[in-house]
This record gives structure tokens, sequence and C-alpha cells, in this order.
């Protein structure tokens, strides 16, 4: 029974981490991978760490409103 779960569970895990930005470092290291095979970057990727907070500084970095 649980074979038949397992995928509807894979599927929804991988939702909710992708809308939440759970996912977010792991879709960064696979565009640079990409990326690198057709512009051959000289730095390397970035770390978690790093990675995170300039994703939060870009978040929350300056005005972020209309009025």
């Amino acid at each position: 029974m649980l074979r038949f779960f397992r995928p509807a569970l894979n599927r929804t895990w991988r939702f909710l981490r992708q809308v939440s930005g759970d996912d977010a470092y792991e879709r960064y290291l696979r565009l640079y991978a990409a990326n690198q095979k057709k512009h051959r970057h000289q730095a390397p990727p970035l770390s978690r760490e790093a990675f995170f907070k300039a994703w939060q500084d870009e978040k929350w970095d300056g005005i972020k409103r209309c009025c």
C-alpha cells in the first residue's frame, strides 16, 4: 500500500520545498552547473551560507513598497 502513496508524497514534498524556497540552494547549484558548461565560470559556486545571505539581502534590502 505504501508504494501507491510514496510517489504522491514525494511530489507533494518537492512542491512544498519549492514553494517555501527550501530548495533554492539546490536549484542554484543545478543552474550554476548548467551555465558553467556554457560560460566556463572561473569562480566556484557560493557556499550554502553565502548563498542564503545573498538571497536574504536581495529579498529584504532596500525599499520594497509602492508608497
